[in-house]
């Protein structure tokens, strides 16, 4: 098609004469050309920019299988929310070493070309999206009756929800599946997939036998009966060790108590925990005692 039916879509060619461009358009499309290039220059400096800041892209590693494709974590901090702050703030004086063993116990490497600050950043983003805390993410809500054992276990083994985050983190879709599988039917599972996945699934076993750990001496509680009364519900606990501090409420809703004990020595609260913590009320309810720290 000839150059001036493009500019001219209403020109018939049959009838003209000459078949260049005026020189207005000449001048107009030379105008158009310049204008754009100046419009480039200042996205393409917005764009390096950009790259510049999000400089680190770790690569998580995933087990060897077919079919999966690994994807690196996605730089996503908002650097002014007071949270990401105050997390940067507590890793910032932690040496190098610390911060590489950390992130290397979750199974994310740590690329040789990072210096100091761009692993800090990693620490940071790893332990807001592990704990739930990074921008975006919302803190689900306990259901009144879980769906599935895989959705109990996310509820009640602290380390069994640690360790199926880290495969989360790590975009490990695979390990997942496998995981939800075998707490839903352990049996089956280790069938299907104790050859290929014998670590993960020893992994996933140990995280749901753990015990929650306790950071602190003071704990929270959830499920003793309402007819305790305060009194009843502080004996019980005081007969593990010494109480400094005890408070308990009825819940508005069962016939419960919900409230937080202290004790003296730490060796107590642990105790508490493993005692009660997941002991079966009867109903389908169970007793709730974990760390509040």
């Amino acid at each position: 098609e000839p150059f001036e039916d493009r500019l001219h879509p209403f020109h018939s060619t049959a009838s003209a004469s000459i078949h260049e461009p005026s020189f207005a358009v000449c001048s107009q499309i030379k105008q158009q050309h310049n204008t754009r290039k100046m419009m480039f220059r200042p996205i393409a400096s917005c764009l390096a920019m950009a790259m510049m800041t999000n400089a680190w892209t770790p690569v998580p590693p995933t087990l060897n299988t077919p079919g999966h494709s690994p994807s690196a974590l996605k730089m996503a901090m908002d650097y002014n929310d007071p949270v990401v702050a105050a997390e940067f703030a507590q890793v910032q004086p932690m040496a190098y070493e610390d911060v590489e063993a950390e992130l290397a116990e979750k199974g994310i490497p740590v690329p040789p070309t990072m210096n100091d600050m761009e692993i800090k950043l990693m620490l940071v983003e790893m332990r807001l999206r592990m704990s739930g805390q990074l921008a975006g993410q919302t803190k689900p809500q306990r259901p009144a009756t879980y769906s599935s054992k895989f959705e109990e276990a996310m509820w009640e083994k602290p380390a069994f929800e640690e360790y199926y985050n880290m495969l989360k983190t790590k975009d490990d879709h695979n390990a997942m599946n496998v995981v939800a599988e075998y707490v839903n039917d352990p049996e089956l599972a280790t069938q299907r997939y104790g050859k290929d996945y014998k670590a993960v699934l020893r992994k996933a076993e140990a995280a749901l036998t753990a015990p929650p750990p306790v950071k602190s001496p003071t704990l929270n509680f959830s499920g003793f009966p309402a007819n305790m009364g305060e009194a009843g519900c502080k004996m019980t606990l005081q007969a593990l060790g010494e109480i400094t501090e005890f408070e308990c409420v009825a819940d508005d809703t069962f016939p419960i108590l919900r409230g937080t004990v202290t004790f003296e020595d730490i060796e107590d609260a642990k105790k508490a925990v493993e005692q009660y913590n997941g002991m079966d009320m009867g109903g389908g309810s169970k007793l709730e005692v974990v760390s509040a720290a």
